[in-house]
């Protein structure tokens, strides 16, 4: 039986594969499987896993005959996965010798839904430990619980899907699935339904992730049209939690998040080309209207001068009525 399957796209990371490879190598185990998803790339990727599917044990390559983006890679890795756990890991990152059988340990011990890990985030030579948004370390908690309160960072900010470890039960009630097609912020509406929907979770003093954060590939870095997917991605988030049960509390939080990415877009909006930079600019402001007014006005008004000056100007953007509804 396959005790963990671990998930980890590749597009066009030659230069950081074999690293992230050796490292799965150091964490290997009979009853691993690793689940290598080639996201159509061009470069000399596909050669690197090749190799890895022959000398890696447990190693599965999947290919895609087109590039569909990192929430679909995902998602194809999860179809695949025959594990009681699942993990994931980006191409361009990697973990540290042995850190996986201590995953599986600390699943094995608290017996809940999913647990969330800390992790190292590497920006050139520079390492800064980033920890999971929770107090309570080693208990088993209540995943709504830890969504409020809507002031404060908490455990739906801290959305990286590398960073913990999912029981197969997720998959089964349709819990663990990106949304398909999404090219940034794919972890959001994910981390969202998961502390709505799932019923148990954990948060873990467990060090072993590497992050490799202003990879030049990375899309984040990248000043296209893709990284407006934020906002497909919020809409959903929005959305789904207006319908939840209890979203008079929650929504206050979804759409104060909201405003911050979307303020943190608009205050780097020159790295964008310009074409994107005008349709961020429609966008956002379309996205503004459709969001409860009573609660935006709240959002920018607990946010520091600066950001919420962006989003007030942005806010009185004249837009279309095809605009508002896309």
């Amino acid at each position: 039986m396959v005790k963990l399957s671990v998930i980890v796209p590749f597009y066009n990371v030659q230069q950081y594969a074999p690293d992230t490879l050796k490292s799965l190598r150091a964490n290997a185990r009979e009853d691993f499987e690793f689940i290598l998803v080639d996201d159509c790339s061009s470069d000399e990727t596909p050669r690197i896993l090749a190799r890895a599917e022959r000398e890696l044990p447990g190693a599965v390559v999947v290919r895609h005959e087109r590039n569909e983006g990192l929430a679909t890679a995902r998602n194809t890795g999860i179809d695949r996965a025959r594990g009681e756990y699942l993990t994931f890991l980006d191409g361009d990152d990697w973990l540290a010798p042995g850190y996986l059988p201590l995953l599986v340990a600390a699943m094995d011990e608290l017996g809940c839904d999913f647990v969330r890990t800390d992790h190292v985030q590497c920006t050139g030579r520079a390492r800064s430990v980033h920890r999971v948004p929770v107090g309570r370390r080693q208990v088993v908690l209540d995943p709504r619980g830890a969504i409020l309160p809507a002031e404060r960072s908490t455990s739906v900010d801290y959305a990286y899907a590398w960073a913990g470890v999912y029981h197969r039960r997720l998959v089964d009630r349709g819990l663990l699935h990106f949304t398909h097609g999404l090219r940034t912020a794919e972890d959001r509406p994910w981390i969202w339904k998961l502390h709505r929907e799932a019923d148990s979770f954990a948060a873990v003093g467990l060090l072993g992730v590497y992050y490799r954060r202003g990879v030049a590939s990375s899309l984040t870095q990248i000043g296209d049209v893709r990284q407006l997917d934020f906002i497909r991605a919020f809409d959903q988030v929005i959305e789904e939690t207006a319908r939840d049960r209890d979203a008079g509390a929650l929504l206050p939080k979804a759409v104060r998040t909201y405003c911050a990415i979307m303020a943190h877009h608009l205050g780097s909006i020159e790295r964008f080309e310009p074409a994107v930079a005008r349709q961020l600019r429609a966008r956002g402001a379309a996205a503004l209207k459709r969001l409860p007014q009573d609660l935006l006005e709240q959002a920018i008004d607990a946010m520091d001068p600066q950001r919420a000056g962006r989003l007030r100007r942005l806010r009185r953007r004249p837009t279309t009525a095809r605009t508002v509804a896309a």
